[in-house]
This record gives structure tokens, C-alpha cells and sequence, in this order.
């Protein structure tokens, strides 16, 4: 199993990396392993025009999108930052999730093909707001995004949302224990997931 690890996080040494290390250190002996930071990356993350004027991709993303064609298991981690991943995060999805690469429309009805299906994602989330809050009150708007219109609009499935929260008040010193525990049992089940085949 090919795995690629993205640190969303802009900066170093923080909840999100450490995460993702529990995480890393409980995958399988035999996994084939990447890890990035978006944050050691080179690119421009505003897309500006759209995909009217696309600029060539940076040599960094362009070996992003290539780690990201050969793996079968994407692992995320980022905070929730005014309800939504941090803004190089999304202008990392912006600029690397193209047409004719992730997603292709049909000429004659609305729909489209996942070029990227086959492949399955681990969402790790920190935020200050207690995840039941999350899902009942604001009824999971990053859940919502990642599953339908990111991730899920190009093919990944199944996308399992990790929510850890509330960092704030000595949360995170306070459950650190089992929220290594809750990465250590998404990481070892990650390769028993049905992903279907790859374009």
C-alpha cells in the first residue's frame, strides 16, 4: 500500500504533525510511505483566473499531484480555521486538483468522471470546537466539503473525517492518549479498505 501523508499545517512542530506521526508510526511495516508539508512547498496558491489561464504547475506541485496519482491512501492533517482548512491548504487543492488530471466533464450531460477513484483518504482534524458540536449544531460543513465536493468529486473513497477537538483549556494535553490510540486503529485498518480500482 502506497501512502501519502500532506502536514496542512503552516507551521512546524504543531498538534497536527504530531498526529500525523502517531499515525505514521502505527501503518504497516510493508507501506510504501511519502510525507509532505504543505508548508516546505514552493507555489503560488492563488489560482487568480481560474482554469482560464492556468499557469504551469511549480516543480512542487507537480510532484505533489504526481505522489498523489500513485498512492491508494492519502492521510491529511490540518486545523479547522474559521470552519474550513487554512487557506494554503485549499489554494493547494485549487491549483492541483485540474481538469484532465482529477476530474474530466462530459461533453453531453452534467456529470463527470473521478480520475482519481480508487484511492481512499484519512481526514485528521484539530479544531477548538468540540466535535459533537461540530456535527449538531454546524452539521459538519468540512466533513460535507471534504466527502462531496474535494475529495470525493475526484474519486476518493472511502474518506474517513478524524475530528479532534477541543484543542484549547489543556484539551489536547488532556487527550492525547487517546486520540494517539484513535489514529493508532485508523492507520492499521487503513489497508483493509475497499477502494475499487484505479483509472
Amino acid at each position: 500500500m502506497r501512502v501519502l501523508l500532506i502536514d496542512g499545517h503552516p507551521d512546524s512542530d504543531r498538534l497536527s504533525a504530531h498526529l500525523m506521526d502517531s499515525y505514521q508510526k502505527a501503518l504497516p511495516a510493508d507501506a510504501q510511505i511519502t510525507r509532505l508539508a504543505l508548508r516546505d512547498l514552493d507555489f503560488n496558491a492563488d489560482l487568480s483566473r481560474g482554469y482560464a489561464d492556468m499557469p504551469d504547475l511549480e516543480p512542487d506541485l507537480a510532484a505533489a499531484l504526481d505522489h498523489i496519482e500513485a498512492c491508494d491512501h492519502l492521510v491529511l492533517a490540518f486545523p479547522l480555521w474559521w470552519g474550513a482548512e487554512p487557506g494554503r491548504m485549499k489554494g493547494f487543492w485549487d491549483r492541483i486538483l485540474l481538469p484532465r488530471r482529477a476530474f474530466r466533464y462530459h461533453q453531453k450531460d452534467l456529470f463527470w468522471d473521478r480520475l482519481l477513484k480508487g484511492r481512499s483518504a484519512d481526514v485528521i482534524v484539530t479544531m477548538d470546537t468540540p466535535p459533537p458540536y461540530l456535527r449538531l449544531v454546524y452539521f459538519d460543513p468540512i466533513g460535507w466539503r471534504y466527502r462531496r465536493q474535494v475529495l470525493g468529486f475526484v474519486g476518493f473513497k472511502p474518506i474517513r473525517m478524524a475530528y479532534f477537538g477541543m484543542v484549547r483549556r489543556g484539551g489536547a494535553e488532556k487527550n492525547l492518549p487517546k486520540w494517539r490510540n484513535k489514529l493508532q486503529r485508523l492507520a492499521k485498518t487503513a489497508s483493509g479498505l475497499r477502494r475499487g480500482e484505479k483509472l
